[in-house]
């Protein structure tokens, strides 16, 4: 479904859980032998982040727990799994351009202060399975809602 919206990079927000979940990040664009760029971070449920790091670095997945940052032409966007409160209040404090967070499985976009705070959602114990397109260019987000499994 991303790989549909031509998306250029995948960022996972924690609560990995298997190494599956990595190898579903670990994708050839499409029309292309070269793999999409993703990034990981690990949550609260994930417990062997020694095993799952060294998996995700094997395929070329950027292990970036437990914060991430990716400059964006003069923005920037910083990622992290959503349990940790300093990290969250401390990219709203450096007024990041954009932060993404997981954690609490529900969809929202919203804004504190200058920067842009955007949660997908989730694919597991949520009530609908959501992930969400953030278009740097156009300031726009799109969340799409997975078909029922």
């Amino acid at each position: 479904m991303l790989l549909d919206q031509q998306v250029d990079l995948l960022i996972h927000l924690g609560d990995v859980g298997t190494v599956e979940v990595i190898d579903a990040l670990a994708v050839e664009k499409p029309g292309s032998d070269d793999q999409i760029e993703a990034h990981v971070i690990f949550g609260n449920t994930d417990w062997d982040l020694e095993t799952l790091a060294e998996y995700a670095q094997d395929l070329d997945v950027e292990v970036d727990h437990p914060v991430g940052r990716l400059p964006l032409g003069e923005r920037q966007l910083v990622y992290c799994h959503g349990d940790d409160a300093a990290a969250i209040e401390n990219a709203v404090a450096q007024k990041v351009d954009y932060l993404c967070h997981g954690h609490t499985h529900r969809a929202s976009d919203t804004r504190r202060g200058a920067t842009r705070v955007i949660n997908p959602g989730a694919l597991f114990r949520a009530s609908a399975y959501t992930v969400a397109v953030l278009d740097t260019d156009a300031d726009d987000v799109a969340f799409l809602t997975l078909p029922d499994r």
